[in-house]
């Protein structure tokens, strides 16, 4: 995965929360753009998590299926 970055334009009073957000993180995050992309990748992460949960969850519908034509649920 590249690392370099690319200019993405948000509305300024949304950039002056997250200002105000990194300045409250004690040195958790050193720049809006730090803040920015740490949230991106956890709002893609949880989206990720999401799509397997919903996989899973066929999955185990189809067994179910399966169990009750075998007569065992």
């Amino acid at each position: 995965m590249s690392t370099e970055g690319v200019p993405v334009n948000i509305p300024k009073n949304l950039y002056e929360e997250i200002e105000k957000r990194v300045a409250e993180s004690h040195g958790e995050f050193k720049s809006v753009e730090e803040y920015v992309e740490f949230v991106l990748t956890e709002v893609l992460k949880g989206e990720e998590e999401e799509i397997e949960n919903v996989v899973t969850t066929e999955q185990e519908k189809e067994m179910k299926d399966k169990l009750k034509k075998l007569s065992h649920i």
